[in-house]
Formats: structure tokens, sequence, C-alpha cells
């Protein structure tokens, strides 16, 4: 049964000031909306800096705060690096591996993220893997096989128990930042095929249990026609979740579209779509 996960990815943004000043008021902006904490899981994944003071802020009101990425050793000569022991001790439960910049502009392998997923695990702290293809392999219609190679690669060495205390991002690396979205199609198609991927490597169970978010210019007028998806059960959201009020629209998503609020999928229908 999977529960809808809405996260914000804040990147290289805000002043300790302003994040909170987002805090205070986005918890606001979800009582106006009145978002029920209990049908969706939200959390903020924001600079190092910022962590301690928002989870004062968010205390007991059943929002998450994340870290945007880790390094695989506890501890070391890593100039610069955060450990998972470190995010642990912040009582940190998430973090983001694997997101496309930290592949493009810091050179992060999908061997290192295999390694960090194994990380997270020990410490008890819920990765989101990022995957996605560029442009250039969707105008030639390679995006599957290129998605499909870098989430299998990512998870490398990664066993079922370690695997299923993860959720997968897809991230089309021509939808970030740039205000194009994945047609709601598109990103279904994709989607299922994680889960079929999943399926194949560790069994239908773990793929139907496995969170699958969209992330990609997700605003509050496209987040419930993308949730309405069979196989999309959340957004990674990066822009929109710099404003309170903005994010806390795209919490309050229609939750009609996800009958019952929690879902289970059946992967059987999963691989015919693939096919």
């Amino acid at each position: 049964m999977r529960k809808p996960f809405i996260a914000g990815n804040w990147k290289m943004h805000k002043t300790i000031n302003e994040a909170t000043d987002f805090g205070e008021l986005f918890v606001q902006k979800l009582k106006d909306e009145q978002v029920d904490l209990s049908k969706v899981d939200v959390a903020i994944f924001a600079p190092y800096i910022h962590m301690s003071a928002l989870k004062v802020i968010f205390l007991l009101r059943g929002i998450d705060v994340g870290a945007q990425n880790m390094f695989y050793e506890d501890k070391g000569a890593f100039t610069g690096e955060i450990s998972p022991s470190m995010l642990s001790d912040l009582g940190i439960e998430r973090v983001i591996i694997g997101h496309s910049e930290r592949r493009k502009y810091f050179g992060e392998t999908s061997a290192a993220c295999a390694r960090k997923i194994k990380a997270a695990y020990t410490h008890d702290i819920r990765p989101v893997l990022c995957v996605g293809e560029d442009l250039e392999d969707r105008e030639a219609g390679s995006h599957k096989d290129a998605v499909r190679k870098m989430l299998l690669d990512s998870l490398d060495g990664v066993q079922a128990v370690e695997a299923e205390f993860a959720a997968v991002a897809y991230e089309p690396l021509w939808a970030i930042g740039t205000g194009k979205t994945a047609t709601p199609e598109q990103a279904e198609e994709m989607a299922a095929l994680i889960r079929s991927v999943l399926a194949e490597k560790y069994g239908s169970k773990v793929a139907d249990d496995m969170i699958i978010q969209y992330g990609g210019s997700v605003k509050s007028t496209n987040i419930a026609e993308l949730m309405a998806k069979e196989d999309i059960d959340g957004a990674l959201v990066g822009g929109a979740s710099l404003d309170a009020a903005e994010f806390a629209k795209i919490v309050a998503f229609d939750d009609s579209v996800k009958k019952e609020s929690l879902k289970q999928v059946s992967v059987k229908n999963v691989l015919k779509k693939d096919n």
C-alpha cells in the first residue's frame, strides 16, 4: 500500500532567515489548505545549514527534513563531505541520491549512488534515488534504455531489503528547471517502466510497495493530473517548493484522484504496459 509522498528540493537557495520564515509560513499555509498530513508524506530537502532550524519548526507537525546529498563513508579525510552518521545524529531520515545536478556538475556515478543507498540503509535514512534521461536520449527514442541502465547501475549490489527502504524519482533532465513538463502520459510510461525493472530485479512485492515520484517543473496547476496516474505516487518539486503558498497547494493536490488515498498496483499490469 503506497502513501503519496510530496517533497521539495530547495537546491542551493535561501538564507537561514529565509528558511525559517518559509517554515513558519508553510505550516500555516498547510492549515489554510486543510491538508491532512496523515494521508500524505511531506518533506523538504534543504541545504545542510538549514536542517536543524527546520527540524525545530516542523517538530511534531508531520513534515520531514531531508538532505540533498551525503557521502557513503561514516568518517575520514573527505573534505567538504557529510556522512550518513552525521545526518543520523541530526535526526535526518531522508536523503536525495544521484540527482541529475550531482551527476552532471560533480561527476557522481551510478556506482557511487549504489554505495550511498547501502550506507543510508545502514543508518535508517530513506534515500530518494533520482533517474532520468536527457533530451538527446528522449529525441533518439532511447530514453527507456537510458533510464533502465541508470536505475540498474544505481542499484548494483543493493539487496532487496535495502532497495525497499528507498523511493525512486523519475526526473527527465530536459524538464528540470526548463519550464517544460513531461506529459502525464510520458511520466506514467516511465514510472511504469521503473516499476517493471524493479519487479524484474527484486520481485513484485518490492516493486508494488516502492514509491515512485515524478520531478520536473511540477506546479500546483499540473500536480493533480500527474498524481492521477497509476504508477506516480508523488513528486520531487524544485523551484515551486521555494514558495510556501505554492508548495502547500501542491501538497494539497486533490486526493480524490487517488481513490482511498492508498493504492495497491498490479505489477502484472505494469509489465503488460511496457511490452
